[in-house]
């Protein structure tokens, strides 16, 4: 046993984070007249995904023009990449001269485009929208966007310390996170989850690697060009094509489309797993029985002993074996086929926040 140590309509949030007002950045999907020009063409070509309507950013939002992209990146140099995804890349920038921080050198994450990607015009505008109108401790922070011509971009906040996927399966890290560092991201994840539902809102692709953290390991949730609004009035789910990432996706969401805030519980539930084992999601170069961590890891979270035979080893019993059982606990929870019988992610900050007080405070279980 371990030591213990004790779319662009948005409802107002209400769980710790607020609207950003002001004044308002517009693309109309439904203008025709002004079509000549690169915004209203692209608007065009996407208007019946994205349906007509404005897009609304905060003044605070910077517009950036793709040479200065290209000079903070050193012209996107391969060792600035600090990684890709669906999207497009993502590289490490600075920006030089005073900003709106009063700083006069700003470290940024610059993401951009690919045109052949699987995401793209559709998610670049929800972002703006989504992230650009709101205000969270565990929410990245959207410093502005790029739309020269074709190219778009955003960006973002620097991360110093990466992606949680980064910080437990990169392989260029000899580091590992330490239990009291995993309580306090998945805490802070889960906040940024429950903010988001909050506010009627669906993040559709939650998983480690859209976890970031800042230099005191604050996890940001980040990646929301897929985000879609909750089911309105009587309705008890939203219908939707399945978009998502294998091993954290919920089974109703794969198989039916029909998406719910419990979507995201259930994804959360298998980062919890990860948090636990040190093992990914889904890993199909993983020996035969190990491809799905969900399925794999189950039968093992129903007792303390078995628990203990799946825990990380690099965490070398310094977790609080009851603690780690009461997660694991949590996250059967999460994990339960039945949407319903999920908690919510309120309830889930809740249960964390006191497994989180009771270790810094080294307060035995069932003391």
């Amino acid at each position: 046993m371990g030591v213990c140590f004790g779319t662009p309509d948005f409802p107002t949030p209400s769980y710790a984070g607020h609207l950003k007002s002001g004044a308002k950045w517009k693309i109309t999907t439904s203008s025709s007249s002004a079509a000549s020009n690169s915004h209203d063409l692209l608007a065009a070509r996407d208007k019946k995904a994205f349906g007509d309507g404005k897009i609304e950013a905060d003044p605070s939002l910077t517009v950036f023009s793709f040479a200065e992209l290209k000079e903070a990146t050193k012209n996107f140099r391969a060792d600035a990449l600090l990684g890709e995804g669906g999207f497009g890349c993502v590289y490490r920038g600075t920006l030089h001269g005073k900003q709106q921080s009063g700083r006069t050198e700003t470290i940024i994450a610059v993401k951009t485009l690919n045109p052949d990607g699987a995401q793209g015009y559709r998610e670049w505008l929800r972002e703006i929208a989504f992230i650009g109108r709101i205000s969270h401790p565990n929410l990245i922070i959207l410093l502005g966007f790029c739309h020269d011509d074709e190219n778009l971009a955003l960006v973002y906040e620097f991360m110093p310390m990466g992606s949680l996927e980064n910080q437990l399966f990169g392989k260029g890290s000899t580091d590992r996170l330490s239990w009291d560092v995993r309580l306090k991201i998945a805490v802070g994840a889960a906040k940024g989850l429950a903010f988001l539902h909050s506010s009627n809102m669906i993040h559709r692709d939650f998983k480690s690697a859209n976890i970031l953290l800042d230099g005191s390991y604050t996890a940001k949730l980040s990646d929301f060009g897929l985000v879609r609004s909750g089911p309105l009035d009587d309705k008890t789910h939203v219908s939707t094509q399945f978009i998502g990432t294998d091993g954290y996706a919920a089974p109703e969401y794969q198989t039916t489309g029909h998406l719910t805030v419990k979507s995201d519980v259930y994804s959360f539930g298998g980062v919890l797993l990860e948090i636990l084992t040190g093992l990914r999601a889904c890993n199909p170069r993983s020996p035969t029985g190990l491809a799905t961590l969900v399925k794999w890891a189950l039968p093992h979270l129903h007792s303390e002993g078995k628990l203990s035979t799946i825990m990380d080893s690099r965490l070398k019993g310094e977790h609080c074996e009851e603690f780690a059982f009461q997660i694991a606990q949590l996250a059967l929870i999460c994990l339960n086929l039945t949407r319903k019988l999920r908690p919510s992610m309120s309830e889930v900050v809740e249960v964390l926040e006191s497994i989180e007080a009771a270790s810094v405070n080294r307060i035995l279980p069932n003391a």
